[in-house]
């Protein structure tokens, strides 16, 4: 056997067995561990993925293997992370890539470092501690995308982000750069795990950023229902949650609220043009066929939004919230041009019921919108104002409901007869805990 397979064999062998501790110390993590794929490339002095494989030089895996066993389950979950929060697909989207790498590193360890397992747990130092709480204080979630917008808000200080990569880096992150010109292994061999384990390798296509995002969804059902929820897996869950997995695209996201009707519009694409030709060949002027005056949309017609105007929810988020409607509205390409919205502004009572008839009065309310009332939260009256609606015949069966709010507040227990969504924004971090099973909880 050739030297390069027998270094190839041992590297593939060292974490095959990383693998196999990981997994049964992690069964939660089973449904991505088998995703990457391991393959000799000796452009790496260390290890890195590229989101199918793990890349490595054996030199690095043998000596790590014989002096430092914990530091490889460390950086392979540190690798498997990456993959679950997508951070490479995220890559290309950042001016300063390495910087945005640092900000990777950080929210995967940060992860890491809040877990109480065993097999990859240690104590953490005071100057990571330190960095942490510095760090969470001025961005609250430590995701890679809020560190980044933090390093960059102000004066940058090489010096101490020069410490922080040598605190955090782990893996090689150039493979994020040749992302798109790396090919997966055809076909590859599965490798024989150890005795008791099951863990089937499924890394035989290149896995995309889609593919990662299916994954992460099924690591997130497995840490809910699994007995580690809240306990053994830290931050896991929380970071999972806030990583993107439920974010929605607003204008996506009304076509639920949508119907299909008539609407008055000129359509040539369905003209047909054989029969004006032939009228007006046959008679001179007189063409046997027009444009339609009518053609079929799916838009929304008829829509409750209720505003939380509670001391805890910013005036300028609600603000954004309602421009964006009021742009869509104006548009016309989600919304009838004869349209019906009640707009309700809520607190622990209803304080205003605005009707939305024409498409300019949803831009002059946007434009004088002022938060009133302030006080605490209490979602419950504005369902119950609904209903009072509902039996004035005020509002026929409503398509849909959409609250936007921070998330603090009481929810109500009974279940509406028409979809209710309750509308966060992403960047502020709500607590949806309290969100009821049958409401759908948008991100936008």
């Amino acid at each position: 056997m050739e030297y390069r397979e027998v270094l190839r064999n041992i590297g593939e062998r060292i974490l095959s067995e990383t693998r196999t501790e990981l997994y049964l110390s992690m069964h939660f993590l089973g449904p991505a561990l088998g995703s990457l794929f391991p393959v000799m490339d000796l452009s790496t002095t260390t290890v890195g993925t590229d989101a199918a494989c793990i890349r490595f030089n054996p030199k690095c895996l043998m000596t790590k293997y014989i002096e430092h066993p914990f530091w490889l389950k460390r950086v392979y979950l540190h690798m498997l992370l990456h993959c679950i929060f997508r951070h490479m697909f995220a890559w290309k989207q950042y001016e300063d890539g390495e910087l945005f790498g640092l900000c990777c590193d950080i929210a995967v360890e940060s992860v890491i470092d809040s877990m109480e397992i065993p097999a990859i747990a240690r104590p953490i130092s005071e100057k990571r501690s330190a960095w942490y709480e510095k760090l969470q204080k001025k961005t609250g979630v430590l995701s890679a995308q809020r560190l980044y917008r933090y390093f960059t808000s102000g004066e940058r200080d090489y010096a101490q982000e020069a410490l922080m990569e040598a605190e955090f880096g782990m893996d090689d992150h150039s493979f994020w750069e040749r992302l798109d010109q790396q090919e997966a292994p055809e076909n590859p061999e599965p490798q024989a795990m150890a005795a008791g384990a099951s863990l089937p390798l499924i890394a035989t296509k290149r896995m995309n950023e889609e593919e990662w995002k299916k994954l992460a969804n099924k690591v997130r059902l497995e840490v809910t229902l699994g007995k580690e929820a809240g306990t053994r897996t830290g931050n896991f869950l929380r970071y999972l949650q806030y990583d993107g997995s439920q974010k929605t695209d607003y204008r996506e996201f009304l076509k639920r609220f949508s119907v299909t009707r008539e609407e008055s519009f000129v359509d040539p694409d369905s003209f047909d043009y054989g029969f004006y030709n032939y009228g007006m060949q046959l008679y001179g002027n007189m063409p046997l066929i027009e444009e339609n005056e009518y053609r079929e949309a799916t838009k929304v017609e008829q829509l409750i939004i209720v505003l939380d105007t509670s001391a805890s929810c910013q005036d300028f988020l609600v603000q954004e919230f309602l421009n964006e409607t009021a742009s869509m509205l104006l548009r016309g390409d989600h919304f009838f041009t004869r349209t019906r919205i009640h707009i309700i502004e809520c607190d622990d009572k209803v304080q205003n019921d605005i009707e939305i008839t024409e498409l300019s009065q949803m831009e002059e309310y946007a434009k004088h919108f002022g938060l009133k009332g302030g006080f605490g939260t209490d979602f419950r009256p504005a369902f119950a104002y609904v209903e009072e609606l509902r039996r004035q015949k005020k509002i026929e069966k409503p398509r849909g409901l959409m609250y936007f709010t921070d998330g603090k507040g009481i929810y109500p227990k009974k279940q509406t007869d028409y979809d209710t969504a309750f509308v966060f924004v992403k960047s502020e971090d709500p607590d949806t805990s309290g969100v009821p099973a049958w409401a759908m909880k948008l991100f936008v």
